[in-house]
């Protein structure tokens, strides 16, 4: 399997998705087993139902989404990529920067995802040179 590859899929998967609220598109990139931790200190969401939970729930409050995805780092099994997106959600416009790091199956199926973030009260687009 072709982690960078893999990954860019990922990338690209969810800069489509996510601006149409697309859950399904999403979760079909992760293994039936999959851990999805959205936030460090929370327990993660697992399985396919658990992440779609998640996203179901997250998308259902989100408008007007513009999302950007660097380019991913991939090393063994796992991948680091990079991105910026910005919303409206109750009322407020939001922006957050960060990066999530994956782990795949041989098959190419996500089996552990991880998000880092910062999030602002304003709509901030990537800097220069992201």
């Amino acid at each position: 399997m072709d982690v960078e590859a893999a990954a860019r899929r990922w990338a690209e998967t969810w800069r489509r998705a996510w601006p149409d609220h697309d859950v399904e598109a999403i979760t079909a990139l992760y293994a039936e087993d999959a851990a999805y931790r959205a936030l460090a200190f929370r327990e993660p969401d697992l399985e396919v139902s658990g992440v779609r939970r998640y996203l179901s729930e997250n998308f259902g409050v989100e408008d007007d989404v513009e999302c950007w995805f660097g380019e991913p780092v991939a090393a063994g099994d796992r991948a680091a990529v990079e991105w910026w997106a910005t919303w409206v959600e109750s009322g407020e416009r939001l922006s957050l920067a960060g990066a999530t790091l994956l782990r795949f199956r041989a098959d190419g199926q996500i089996v552990d995802h991880r998000d880092y973030w910062n999030q602002v009260e304003r709509r901030e687009p990537p800097f220069e040179g992201w």
